[in-house]
C-alpha cells in the first residue's frame, strides 16, 4: 500500500551549487551526499528540518538510465526554465519571502492570493520554477473570481 511520497527529483545542471542554492539559500538540509561506486552517480538528497520523511534528490540528467539525446534535452529544458518542481509549503510566506530575496533567490512572482493560499514563485540556480505556499485555512475559496496570472 502506497503510504506518502518519499523522494522526488529535482534535475540540476551542477550538484555543488544545487547543494549550495538548496542549502545556503533555502535553508533544506543536506540528508546524503555520497558517490555510487567509483565514478559513479553522486546522490545527492535535501530536505526540510521539520519533515524528516520527505526529501528532493538533486540530480544530474545524464548517466546509465538515460540516452545522450533525453540528457541532452533535459538540460535545454531545465535551463530556460520550463519545469516546475513542486511546492514548498511555508507558514509565513510574506516574511520568508523578505528573507529569500535578501539571500540572493530570484522570485518570478511575489506573494499573491490564490483560492488555496498566498502563493510566491522563485526560480533555482538551475532554472527549475517552484510554488512557495502558505497554505489558505479552511476549504478553497472557490466564490472569488481568480485570474491566471
Amino acid at each position: 500500500m502506497i503510504k506518502g511520497l518519499a523522494i522526488s527529483t529535482v534535475w540540476v545542471l551542477d550538484q555543488d551549487r544545487a547543494k549550495e542554492f538548496f542549502v545556503d539559500k533555502l535553508g533544506l538540509e543536506v540528508r546524503t551526499d555520497m558517490t555510487l561506486g567509483e565514478g559513479g552517480m553522486r546522490w545527492l538528497t535535501v530536505g526540510a528540518k521539520d519533515q524528516p520523511d520527505v526529501v528532493l534528490t538533486l540530480m544530474l540528467p545524464g548517466g546509465h538510465a538515460m540516452d545522450e539525446e533525453s540528457a541532452a534535452a533535459l538540460k535545454t529544458l531545465v535551463s530556460k526554465g520550463m519545469l516546475g518542481a513542486g511546492v514548498l509549503a511555508t507558514d509565513d510566506v510574506q516574511g520568508d519571502y523578505e528573507k529569500l530575496k535578501e539571500r540572493g533567490v530570484e522570485f518570478l512572482q511575489e506573494p499573491q492570493e490564490r483560492p488555496y493560499g498566498t502563493e510566491a514563485i522563485f526560480r533555482d540556480d538551475s532554472g527549475n520554477w517552484f510554488s512557495f505556499t502558505q497554505a489558505k485555512e479552511g476549504d478553497l475559496d472557490l466564490e472569488k473570481e481568480w485570474s491566471s496570472s
